[in-house]
């Protein structure tokens, strides 16, 4: 195993920054990283972010100097690099154009939402989750688009996240009431993608609630992901709870497949059965095991 940096070409905050990588390991990254002093908020996803003024202390502490186009090799070589698609800084573009689509002349709200999506702290409920579900909804519905009540659930369900189940998904709602009632929303517009942001608590809507589905079902589409992506789902949540101990994560993480396991049904629509289902009761009975 071993640990490459890039120079540092890459013009960032009135600096420029190199990338530092693992050729095996993510484990030995975050190892190399902390002892050499590197922040955690540097890291972003396969790599650390490291300013100039570090790229000699980094080499001297054992990072081996490769050019850019040499560390890109190693990275795609390991296994261990996300598509530039997944990565929450380059989604700011596309998440953008999509709000002013959905919701055209309220893009302070737009970038508001996009902020509180693109928090530090998150690593699964962040913007690459909500793209997921924008995407996921677009299957659901194509050719047609979604409603513009469910495609602004998707963009409130997770707006705040402290990782407190209920909660989370109550605050949401109503940052949902307040923000959209004062963009002069309708109301009934409003209360419907309330109503739909409270449902992705227990991901249970009624029989016939038609919208309803399509946003549970849209929600829990990464759960019939490949295996990889599903890992990667996995360990981007243990992530999100980082605070709490492996034990009690662990406690916490069985008692939620246990539920989704139990959900009959678990995908409500014809259509996401067809695509998720098998592989979602597939991937949460292995994680389970």
């Amino acid at each position: 195993m071993a640990i490459y940096v890039d120079p540092p070409l890459w013009p960032a905050h009135g600096t420029h920054f190199s990338h530092l990588v693992s050729d095996k390991s993510l484990d030995e990254l975050h190892a190399f990283a902390e002892a050499a002093g590197v922040p955690e908020r540097a890291f972003d996803g396969d790599h650390y972010d490291v300013p100039e003024r570090r790229y000699d202390d980094l080499v001297k502490a054992g990072a081996i100097p490769v050019e850019a186009r040499i560390l890109v090799r190693k990275l795609i070589a390991s296994g261990l690099r996300i598509p530039a698609r997944e990565r929450s800084k380059a989604l700011t573009v596309p998440l953008m154009e999509r709000w002013n689509s959905t919701y055209p002349g309220h893009e302070e709200l737009g970038l508001e939402l996009l902020e509180r999506w693109g928090e530090a702290t998150r690593k699964y409920h962040g913007r690459t989750h909500l793209l997921a579900v924008l995407e996921a909804l677009d299957t659901l519905t194509d050719p047609a688009l979604p409603a513009r009540t469910v495609a602004l659930a998707a963009w409130f369900h997770d707006a705040v996240y402290e990782g407190v189940a209920g909660q989370d998904e109550e605050e949401s709602a109503r940052l949902a009431e307040d923000r959209l009632t004062a963009a002069g929303l309708a109301p009934v517009d409003v209360a419907e993608v309330a109503r739909l942001v409270r449902l992705t608590d227990k991901h249970s809507p009624e029989p016939g609630d038609h919208a309803g589905a399509l946003l549970c079902d849209a929600d829990l589409s990464v759960l019939g992901g490949d295996e990889q992506s599903y890992a990667r789902y996995v360990a981007a949540v243990r992530e999100d709870y980082a605070h709490v101990s492996d034990a009690d994560f662990a406690k916490g993480r069985a008692a939620v497949v246990r539920h989704l396991l139990g959900l009959d049904p678990l995908f409500h629509g014809d259509r996401a059965k067809a695509l998720w289902l098998d592989a979602a009761r597939r991937n949460l009975a292995a994680e389970l095991a």
